[in-house]
């Protein structure tokens, strides 16, 4: 199963360092964080995943390119250590989250495939989220996470997302962390290119109860400040004790 990484956005909150690298590519501990990522989910068997990429598309390609090696170079494909393989798949400047995952699956034969953000950190269990999907009628299964104040909230009936407010005031004390499983029926629910993901797409299956939530109590840190960029160093430092 293919793992598809967004990181193609300006990340216009963090651009101290944004202003010359995706966002994804922001160094943490001296290593991309998407890369830090990546390793979570290899631990978990997942071996093959594309980067939906876009703004500075071009960094991420002499990264790869200067420091592992070229599988394919028409397709930008790439072998990590031996270990994984990295395609990077540019899905245009201004696309958005949504847009990005329809050419995705336009570009890719993908059925089932997990979806998650290029600067978000969480030791969520991935098989016990692919376990969970594989039990639900959904289309979508996010991983709910307990929030920082700044982020919108997920309404929860079971195991299903009734409301999805992505910048409302929180109920439950849970967002939207990432760490998606899709179907790729989600297809139909993007209109446009230049559609979120977060705004009608996941609204619309939430009203359809198409929508799951998989509730992760552990580890969960976004990276969008110089602050929370040390936080998430000092926890990997942590695990090295």
């Amino acid at each position: 199963m293919k793992v598809l990484i967004l990181a193609g956005g300006k990340g216009t909150r963090f651009m101290e360092e944004s202003i010359h690298m995706p966002k994804p590519m922001i160094r943490i501990l001296g290593k991309p964080m998407m890369i830090h990522i990546m390793e979570h989910y290899l631990k978990f068997g997942f071996e093959d995943f594309v980067v939906l990429g876009g703004e500075k598309v071009e960094y991420i390609y002499k990264f790869f390119q200067e420091n592992y090696q070229t599988l394919d170079s028409a397709s930008h494909l790439y072998k990590i250590q031996n270990k994984f393989t990295v395609q990077v798949l540019d899905t245009g400047r201004e696309t958005m989250t949504g847009g990005r995952v329809k050419k995705a699956i336009e570009s890719l034969e993908v059925d089932n495939f997990m979806l998650t953000y290029g600067d978000g950190f969480s030791d969520v269990n991935i098989s016990e989220l692919l376990e969970f999907h594989n039990n639900k009628n959904s289309i979508v299964t996010l991983t709910g996470m307990r929030p920082p104040a700044r982020f919108g909230s997920i309404e929860i009936e079971d195991d299903y997302i009734v409301n999805f407010g992505e910048k409302a005031q929180t109920k439950e004390g849970w967002i939207n962390g990432g760490y998606f499983v899709v179907n790729s029926k989600i297809y139909d629910y993007i209109s446009s290119y230049d559609m979120p993901l977060e705004r009608e797409p996941l609204e619309t299956l939430s009203k359809e109860r198409l929508l799951t939530v998989f509730k992760h109590q552990g580890y969960f840190q976004p990276v969008d400040t110089i602050r929370e960029k040390e936080l998430v160093e000092e926890k990997l430092r942590s695990y090295d004790r």
